[in-house]
């Protein structure tokens, strides 16, 4: 009996392992490509811990099998892709079951763009750490790659949102991870359960290796590379939470079944200060200025970018509906002439402030406008819904525009998500321009300019062996320089295939070692997607890199 019938014979929901299904899953939005071998659509928590206890034993019995959890598949790390078991908790684990004056409770499945219709219909609530993949993300893949997004510089990322996790463990047990008081945690460590033994031994890990594991600390603004074993014990309110571990971990240590999420309410006024640049030398400078009136957001596109997204009008439009698209062309006349008369700008930054008052909002714009005098930049004001959202498009658009492969390149995310303190600008970006340039590749960049957070999607004909070899060759590079600078090689992206092989030149084997331990910990059989977070290698890149 092949798995695809074993398989169906316990769960409810449905199980395919035609060739069309296996391909549209062997993708996601990364360089890789990995076919499993059957794909399970779980109906309800049931059929998930069935399908673990059902792994659980065949690898206790020497059979190599895995599951791996996979949400709306727009991960760029090649995190969602296995040769095995493809879980995919969109099709019916997709509701959002309770909602709250500041909270909501919501499967795995469930597109981000849903949830957030609903949670707006609710008194005007959000999840602010969105990506600026929003359209197109899932809650599930939200919460396994710790998000953050357009709004991070204010509200931060995901994981201070999360009150609970509803999971399944690596032997098929529940579990219901949130913050635990001392006494609430020696209970679970009491309980003589795959449950009590990861709170015994976490707890140990931690205690055992305190100093090593605030050394390790990320300090810049994002991270999410590694477990994040820093965030378990909060002191200052005197709790345990495991849930912080399973934040940005990536499917590696339990099945996410379900979460109880924070809610906030935006403030309604907000006024956009747009900055176009051509000296790309004053970035530094811009930055700082502009921060010291704490503006929402502040999120950057280059030159690249704008281009690709003239070139796709009719694509855009395509997405948007014509209507909604045409009234932003007309917004756009402006920046049209102005690139007609002046050139398209090298980059522009779009810093967003959000106050109780109209007014409020358009004077801390003309304020931050004020400061950037005798910087040689040129900047507008853009107060209406229409000038607003059409920098918003181009932003949120700038990787599924590059996705359109032009010229017959493919976008290829391998350093796309670095971090580095702002105030390193200086002498951190020559020096990454500076290697860049040794490659003469075609790139973007797009990110968050007020956190240091940065995008650069190189464009790349992956069939010829001399990018294969770039991408080799120049990841490390990159890395090392962010090392240099106490950064972060992931902010919001997560480790998957891409990056795992290469998180010791962040921290240090010592703590690599530790993460292994924490995945021992939680998953002893090494079940759920095994090589990311841990035991990944460069093989593991060469191997399943896509040559098509």
């Amino acid at each position: 009996m092949d798995l695809r019938s074993r398989i169906s014979n316990f769960i409810q929901g449905d199980v395919m392992n035609d060739a069309e299904t296996l391909q549209h899953f062997s993708r996601d939005a990364s360089i890789f490509e990995r076919a499993p071998d059957v794909v399970v659509y779980p109906k309800d928590v049931e059929d998930v811990e069935n399908l673990v206890r059902f792994a659980h034993d065949e690898k206790s019995a020497g059979r190599n099998i895995s599951i791996t959890a996979r949400a709306a598949g727009t991960d760029m790390t090649g995190a969602p892709l296995t040769d095995s078991i493809s879980l995919v908790f969109t099709k019916y684990m997709n509701r959002l079951t309770n909602i709250g004056d500041d909270f909501a409770v919501v499967e795995p499945g469930m597109l981000y763009r849903d949830f957030e219709k609903e949670t707006l219909a609710h008194g005007e609530l959000i999840l602010p750490c969105y990506p600026a993949s929003k359209g197109q993300c899932a809650i599930g893949g939200m919460l396994a790659n710790n998000c953050g997004g357009e709004l991070g510089l204010k509200y931060g990322k995901i994981e201070s949102y999360i009150q609970e996790l509803e999971v399944v463990l690596s032997d098929g047990s529940r579990a219901a991870l949130h913050p635990l008081t001392k006494s609430e945690l020696a209970n679970k460590e009491s309980k003589q359960t795959l449950e009590g033994k990861i709170y015994r031994d976490i707890h140990q890990l931690i205690e055992s290796n305190a100093e090593a594991i605030e050394k390790a600390r990320p300090t810049v603004t994002k991270n999410s590379a590694g477990y994040a074993l820093w965030n378990v014990i909060d002191k200052q309110q005197g709790t345990f939470d495991l849930a912080q571990l399973i934040s940005g971990s990536q499917g590696t240590l339990a099945l996410i079944t379900n979460s109880r999420l924070g809610l906030v309410h935006r403030k309604e006024h907000r006024a956009m200060l747009v900055i176009f640049l051509s000296d790309m030398e004053i970035i530094p400078e811009v930055v700082r200025r502009v921060l010291k009136f704490s503006p929402e957001s502040f999120e950057s596109y280059d030159d690249h970018t704008w281009k690709l997204a003239v070139r796709f009008i009719p694509e855009l439009i395509k997405n948007m509906g014509f209507f909604k698209m045409l009234a932003l062309g007309f917004a756009f006349i402006p920046e049209i002439l102005m690139a007609v008369e002046g050139g398209v700008p090298k980059l522009v930054l779009m810093a967003e402030f959000a106050e109780d008052s109209k007014e409020e909002a358009i004077e801390k714009v003309r304020e931050a406008q004020a400061s950037l005098y005798g910087l040689h930049v040129l900047t507008k004001m853009a107060s209406s819904p229409a000038n607003v959202a059409k920098y918003w498009t181009i932003r949120r658009e700038s990787f599924s525009l590059l996705r359109k492969n032009p010229l017959g390149l493919h976008a290829s995310p391998f350093i796309d998500d670095i971090v580095v303190h702002p105030d390193d600008y200086p002498k951190f970006l020559p020096e990454l321009n500076a290697l860049l340039d040794e490659y003469h590749l075609i790139y973007t960049i797009a990110g968050h300019a007020g956190e240091g957070n940065f995008h650069i999607i190189p464009l790349m004909d992956l069939k010829k062996p001399e990018y294969r070899r770039i991408i080799l060759e120049l990841q490390p590079r990159v890395y090392k320089l962010v090392a240099k600078y106490h950064g972060s090689i992931t902010g919001e992206h997560g480790d998957g295939i891409i990056r795992t092989p290469y998180l010791p030149l962040m921290f240090g084997e010592r703590m690599c070692e530790l993460f292994a331990q924490v995945k021992y910990i939680f998953d002893p059989l090494n079940i759920l997607n095994p090589g990311k977070k841990v035991g990944g290698t460069i093989a593991d890149i060469e191997r399943s890199m896509i040559d098509h």
